[in-house]
């Protein structure tokens, strides 16, 4: 069973990498021969870098190779039901990281909104023409960027539109931005140095965001490093002759303590992230 399972998992990651290598291949192929014709290709979804994308997208595919190697080394189906289960989890997993990433690439869009918005007025040009600007420059914001700049462009109610932006997850800043652009049409106010404190402050935020994240860093690392320790400790049992997987997997005291081991584990870290999640650290 053992190198029945280990040579069908060699034979599907060779017929993978071979798969990947030809379609590298013609995808290259089909860019020369498109940029020869001048047609564009950034769309095609066969081009080397869609196909980096999608390889890049899909690492959960590890767990189900980590399930098939360890059920041949352990010749047990266990480790392979394991692996499938982990497969919703860490796609969950990388979808939060993914969705963290976009919100604070909107966020920083926002800051660097309100700064050019702010440079923009005070050198003189109209607050509808400053906006249009400052929204060309700042990159990332999104599905907000066409809602404003149809506001500003049009005579729409560019302070609605702003507002109405600032619902997407990292777009907080906004409503701030519509506040300040309300009061400056409304009341004549000026724009630049409400938009300037405004900036501040969504600096100040970042700066205090990124000073927890630092200062909770090395617990975070010190939970994971507590939580690899049950795989060090099958790596030693291996080294110095055992055979723990076979105890784990084949006997009905290694399969409980396996048990037990997996919800300590899980409660564990459950309880330690959450510590951290309290303290205003996402995962």
């Amino acid at each position: 069973m053992s190198a029945g399972v280990t040579g069908a998992v060699g034979g599907l990651l060779w017929g993978a990498q071979a798969f990947m290598r030809g379609a590298r291949g013609r995808a290259g192929l089909r860019s020369r021969a498109a940029r020869i014709a001048g047609v564009p290709v950034a769309e095609s979804r066969w081009t080397a870098e869609a196909l980096r994308r999608r390889a890049a997208a899909r690492p959960e595919r590890v767990c189900l190779v980590a399930g098939a190697l360890l059920a041949a080394a352990g010749q047990s189906v266990l480790p392979l039901v394991a692996g499938c289960a982990a497969v919703p989890v860490v796609r969950r997993r990388l979808a939060a990281r993914a969705a963290a990433r976009a919100r604070e690439r909107r966020a920083e869009a926002v800051r660097e909104l309100c700064g050019a918005l702010a440079q923009e007025v005070r050198s003189g040009r109209q607050p509808v023409a400053a906006l249009l600007h400052a929204v060309g420059e700042a990159r990332g914001l999104g599905g907000a960027e066409a809602g404003v700049t149809a506001a500003a462009r049009f005579g729409g109610e560019v302070a609605g539109a702003l507002r109405e932006a600032s619902g997407e997850p990292g777009a907080e800043g906004l409503s701030g931005l519509a506040a300040c652009w309300e009061v400056a049409v409304d009341r004549g106010a000026g724009l630049a140095a409400g938009v300037e404190r405004l900036a501040a402050a969504l600096r100040a935020e970042r700066d205090q965001a990124a000073d927890l994240a630092a200062q909770l860093a090395g617990a975070r690392s010190t939970v994971l490093m507590l939580a690899a320790l049950p795989l060090l400790g099958l790596a030693l049992g291996w080294a110095m002759g055992a055979d723990p997987l076979r105890v784990l997997l084949h006997t009905p005291a290694g399969l409980a303590c396996l048990l037990l081991g997996a919800v300590l584990e899980a409660c564990g870290l459950w309880w330690a992230l959450g510590i951290v999640r309290r303290a205003g650290v996402p995962r």
